[in-house]
């Protein structure tokens, strides 16, 4: 069975940014990105991982929740989405947003020019590549033994993978939320129609679904 690279559960604003400027260790996701406002549309759900009290919403939101975990084996992201740290490493002491748990359970290969030792934390381990798109897909497709790999963002990642004809399928949340500056996915979903299949799905939350597979 083919493993697919998947982007799951992406979320770019209504103006197409999938990050604000200035990422820092207080602002995760730059100046103006709020990522209760981005992910309220999951954290309202019954499958929100990080859910504390009973209840929540089905349906679409709800699928799209529980389907991130399905059939994955490991994870690349992109340093930024890592942490806040640019250049050399200066705190080895960062160990991600994450804390103790993080929420990947399969090996995490996080892209950088500026490679250190793997760690593990719980059931998760991290490893630093430096290496074409290609080149760390294949590590991720090794170490996911069989299963899928996901592509986690940040959008320069994305942009990166997409250029390099690598990604499968895609599901990207866009919230109705204007960022007017960062890191863009798109200009517009309409970009990706000569190599993609698109169908986009309005939900009560106010999100517009985006599913892509390629044709």
């Amino acid at each position: 069975m083919e493993q697919l690279l998947r982007v799951q559960n992406f979320v770019v604003s209504s103006d197409g940014f999938g990050a604000g400027e200035g990422q820092s260790l207080e602002r995760p996701f730059g100046r103006g990105a709020d990522p209760t406002e981005l992910f309220a549309w999951a954290g309202a759900t019954a499958s929100w991982p990080r859910r504390t009290d009973p209840g929540g919403s089905r349906g679409l939101d709800d699928y799209f929740t529980r389907d991130f975990a399905r059939n994955i084996g490991a994870e690349i992201m992109g340093r930024n989405k890592f942490g806040p740290q640019r250049g050399p490493w200066q705190d080895h002491e960062w160990r991600g947003w994450w804390g103790d748990e993080p929420p990947f359970r399969t090996p995490v290969f996080v892209l950088t020019h500026h490679p250190r030792p793997s760690f593990t934390l719980s059931d998760t381990t991290f490893h630093f590549v430096d290496g074409a798109p290609a080149t760390v897909l294949a590590r991720a497709r090794e170490a996911a033994a069989g299963k899928d790999v996901r592509l986690g963002g940040g959008p320069t990642t994305i942009r990166a993978f997409l250029d390099a004809d690598l990604i499968d399928t895609l599901h990207v949340a866009v919230s109705p939320v204007e960022l007017g500056a960062g890191v863009r996915l798109w200009n517009s979903p309409d970009e990706l129609r000569d190599r993609y299949h698109l169908d986009v799905v309005p939900s009560p939350s106010g999100v517009t679904h985006h599913v892509f597979w390629r044709k």
